[in-house]
Formats: structure tokens, sequence, C-alpha cells
């Protein structure tokens, strides 16, 4: 048993080794990478923040250029008005553009006015002060202990009339207000100049701190107020400068350094980013690969040991799996099966809704038939009695006259093949899909069928017929039974009303064409009801039907995709209203 623990357990350590191994490297691979990007993070915010001092500056700087040829200066210098004139001038310009002071200067260096009623300051023998008597533009930085703060100054020369300079225009910026924009963001950024001392940074304690040590001028800055930089030690990690810092809590133990020259200002921009976040990058890559190493290796172990009961378990499965698939194929069949029937069930449903539509239209053609005899036999009656007059006159030698007669009898022949038509037309059977009908004629012929009801009944059938076709969607003569079903029932529903009026208009709402029919009948007793199958409020077993004419007329017009809907009129009867699907004239001719 010593002999078969002793290789098993080398094996497990020498991998434990190599785990430990390969996750150094992987920690110092993902450490050197995110310096990289730490570094090109890093030198963005610092040329951020630079170009944010210097634009700031700039600002300043043609603010002092400007104002010193202010057309109120010369004469201040020349004696021709007074300070007290200038000075307003000076605080509007102050005010509006953040200046902390802006004041004009005599060549000896005294203030002639100023915006900001601080102790006086000798600018005799100041840098920017004798730059500024010598033509040119004047640029410092120091400590005011009048203002108690920072201050960027720019002195500008003022020029005379004859051009000599005779004083100088000094702005003072600021640097609090250059600060406010970046101050306490990470990460820590601050500028030095020359000699060493950090004028102005995002972490206040920097502010002031010397890293150089060397004497500093007493007119810059206070002595008692500069002191040593912060405690750090310089390493560099595969080229890059790291800094072990012991700054206090607002600065990172261990951070990245870089600074950027800025001869512009006469400044270095630095910057220091933690480097914490970077460390715990790559010490979580490394323990995600030490952990998936770990857990291959563990796995490869319980895979190895496993593998009968994976292969017992395989074929356990392949059994079940053959016997789901058995089940699911009989199941299959039964579906094909139920999907068959239902299929030949809706065969059915559609053949005996088309033939309930077919006994519908038998069944008005029926209830008709009396008017139509008689509307045949007055042209029948008409022609015999023409025919026979056309013979007596051209027995008596008056072709004229029995030419005339001969017309009648054309024209009754002509009206009897087609109230004929529209009957035939009525009858057939329709399947076809949707297509462009004209609406004017499908309401035409259905009046000439129910014409002879009307008469004989004494209903007024009143019909304003547009004078150009109305073109819409769908069947022609389904359409037909939809408007002769609805017409047949306001004509039914008027038996015992008195005035029997029945009233068709076709309208328009929106992108659909309209047509309703009104009667003047009792109206509507349970309009929720009217479209059900075998609704009805005439007798029971009368003569008119099962109460299946508006159930069928609302399938008709659902076929083609239109709309119909029934409602009671304020004035009394029954209102019904076809909605169709438009056609342009321009399409449809």
């Amino acid at each position: 048993m010593r002999v078969l623990l002793r290789p098993r357990l080398l094996v497990i350590v020498s991998f434990l080794a190599a785990v430990t191994a390969f996750a150094g490297g992987v920690w110092w691979y993902g450490y050197v990478a995110a310096l990289a990007q730490l570094d090109q993070r890093a030198r963005t915010d610092l040329a951020l923040a630079s170009d944010s001092l210097t634009s700031e500056l700039r600002r300043y700087r043609e603010l002092a250029v400007l104002t010193a040829d202010h057309p109120h200066l010369r004469p201040l210098m020349a004696g021709e008005t007074t300070a007290e004139t200038v000075r307003p001038v000076l605080q509007e310009i102050a005010d509006k553009t953040g200046a902390l002071d802006i004041m004009l200067v005599d060549p000896g260096g005294a203030v002639i006015v100023a915006t900001v009623d601080a102790p006086n300051v000798d600018h005799q023998g100041r840098a920017y002060f004798e730059r500024a008597m010598d033509g040119a533009l004047g640029f410092s930085h120091l400590y005011s202990e009048a203002y108690g703060r920072r201050a960027f100054v720019f002195a500008a020369p003022v020029f005379s009339e004859a051009g000599p300079v005779t004083g100088a225009l000094v702005v003072y910026a600021d640097v609090e207000q250059v600060e406010a924009a970046w101050r306490g963001a990470r990460p820590a950024v601050y500028f030095a100049d020359r000699s060493g001392v950090i004028f102005l940074s995002n972490r206040s304690e920097l502010v002031f701190r010397s890293r150089l040590g060397d004497p500093l001028p007493q007119a810059e800055y206070p002595a008692d107020r500069v002191a040593p930089f912060v405690r750090y030690t310089e390493g560099l990690v595969s080229g890059y400068e790291i800094w072990d810092v012991d700054g206090g809590r607002y600065l990172p133990e261990r951070a990245l350094h870089l600074a950027l020259d800025l001869p512009v200002i006469g400044m270095t921009g630095e910057v220091l980013v933690d480097v914490a976040p970077a460390r715990q990058l790559a010490a979580l890559q490394a323990a995600v690969v030490a952990a998936v190493c770990l857990v291959f290796g563990m796995l490869l172990f319980v895979a190895t040991q496993r593998r009968r009961t994976l292969a017992a378990l395989n074929a356990r499965l392949e059994r079940r799996v053959r016997d789901r698939t058995a089940e699911l194929s009989a199941l299959n069949q039964d579906l094909r099966r139920e999907v068959a029937e239902r299929t030949a069930a809706e065969a059915r449903l559609q053949k005996a809704q088309d033939d309930l539509v077919q006994a519908g239209k038998l069944s008005a053609l029926g209830q008709m038939s009396a008017g139509i005899s008689h509307e045949l036999n007055q042209p029948l009656t008409a022609i015999r009695s023409f025919a026979e007059n056309a013979q007596g006159f051209l027995d008596r030698g008056k072709p004229e006259i029995a030419a005339q007669n001969l017309g009648r009898i054309s024209e009754m022949a002509r009206r009897m093949g087609r109230i004929i038509r529209n009957l035939r037309a009525f009858a057939r059977q329709e399947d076809e899909p949707p297509k462009n009908v004209d609406l004017i004629a499908v309401i035409d012929a259905v009046l000439e069928i129910v014409a002879p009801r009307a008469a004989r009944d004494g209903i007024a059938l009143e019909w304003d017929a547009p004078a150009t076709p109305v073109i819409v969607r769908g069947g022609e003569v389904r359409l037909q039974q939809v408007i002769l079903n609805l017409v047949s029932n306001g004509m039914d529903a008027m038996e015992e009303s008195d005035p029997k009026v029945v009233t068709i208009a076709v309208g328009h709402a929106g992108s659909r064409t309209t047509v309703s029919v009104r009667d003047t009948g009792p109206g509507i007793a349970e309009p929720e009801k009217i479209f059900d199958p075998f609704y009805s409020t005439k007798a029971v077993g009368a003569a008119e039907g099962m109460g299946l004419g508006l159930s069928i007329s609302y399938g008709l017009v659902q076929s083609f995709g239109g709309a119909i809907r029934g409602r009671n009129h304020p004035d009394g009867g029954a209102v019904f209203t076809v909605e169709l699907d438009a056609v342009a004239r321009e399409v449809a001719a």
C-alpha cells in the first residue's frame, strides 16, 4: 500500500507545484498588462489636467492683453481722467471673467487703481512687472500675502499713443478656482515649479511640498509654508516607475508615477496612480487560473475513477432514450390522426357554412318569388299588347307607330333580362377571393330585386346614388346578399310601422367606405345579440327565417376584411352600417 501511495502523493505534489508556478507566471503577466493599461490611463489623465490648466491660464493671459488695450486706460495714465472712473470698468471685467484682481500699475511699481481693496503691493523689481515694462507679457506664480492665497500673475504693457510703455495692467488668477474643476478626483495630480515646490494639486496636502529641498526665493513662497515632500521609495517594474508612498490616507501606498514637462508655464506635471487595482486584478486572474487547473485536475482524477460508472449510466440512458423514442413515435402518430380528423371537421364545417349561405339566398329568393313573378308578368303582358297593336297598325298602313311599339317591346325584354340576370348571379355560389367591386352597381342590383315587394307592401326606398362608381374590396355576390339581408330585415321590421321607409346611403370613414341601411321600424331590442346565430325577433315558426340572416351577413363581411354593426337611430328605427376597404379611383381604373 505504501508503494502505491508514494507515487500518487508525488504526482499530487508535482501537480500542485506546477499549478503554483503557472499561477505565479499568470500573476506577473497580468500585473504587467494591468500596469500598461494604468500607464496609458495615467498619461491621459495627466494630459487632460495639463490641458485644463494651460487653457485656464491662456484665458487669463488673453484677458490681460485685451484689457491693456482698453480705451479707458490711456486717459488715466495720461492724467486725463480719475481712477474712480476706471475702477467700475475693471470691476465689471473682473466679475465677468472670475479674475481675483485686476490693477493698473505705474512705471514705478505703484498701484494706480485695483478692483480689490487689498493691501498695496510694490511691483517694482518683480520679474513679471519688469518684463511688462520691457513691452512683453510678464507671467509668474506666487503666494500673495495681500490676498492670503496662491495666484498666477499676468502683466501686460500699457502703451501710450506715442508708443512707449506707460504702465502695466496686472491680472491675478485665483489658483483655487483653477483647481476646483479636478480637486479630489482620482488619481493624485500635482504641478511643481522649477524649484521643485508643488504649487497646485488636486490633493491639498501636497501643496507647498518640495521634492528638491533647495533654498527658495523669499518673494515666491513664505519659508514657513514650504514643507518636505512625503516619504517614498522608487522602483522599476518591467520598465514602469513604481513608488512606495507614506503619504496618508488620501495618497496610494503603492503608485505608478509619471511626469510631464510643461515649459509653457514653467512647471512639471506629475501623477500618482494607485496600482492596487492592478495587483488585485492580477491576483484574481492567477486565482482563477489556479482554481481552473485544480478543478481540471480533480475532474480528471474523478473521471478516471468513475469511467466504468459512466459507461453503465450511458448504457442505461441509451435504453431509456430508445423507449422514450418509441413512446414519442406512437404519440406523434396519434397527433397526426387527430390533425387529420380536425382538418376533415373543418372542411365539413366550411361546406355546411357555404350550404347555409346558399340556403339563405334561396330562401330570400323564395320569399320574393311572388313579387318577381309579378314583375315579370307586367312586361310580358305589355309585350303581348304592344305586339297586337303593332300588327294592327301594320295592317292599317301605319308602320311608324308600329315601330314605336316594337321599340317598347325591346325595352321590356331588356328589363326582363336584367331582372333574370341579377337573380341568377345572386343565386350562384361564390368562393372567389375579394376583388374590386362597384358598390353602386351592387346596391342597384339589390334594389331591382326588392322593388316588387316594396311596391306591394307600400315601402319607400330612398337611395341617392353617387354620380361616379364607388370601388371597394369584396365579393360581388356575397356583398349583394349582405345588402339584400339588411334591406329585407328592414322591410320585415316595418310591417306595423307608418311611414315605411328604407334609406340607403354611402359615406366614408377614414380609409374605408361605409354603406348604411336605415328603416323606420321599432328598432333593435337587444343590439348586443343581433349577430348571434338563431337570434330573431320574429314569431317562432314563421316563414321569415331562423335568425341566421344577420349572423351569415356578419361572416360574409368578415370574409373580405370588412366590419358590420347595428344600432338604434335617435329618431327611431334601426341603422346597420357596413365598413369596407376603399380602393382609390385611379388604382381601380
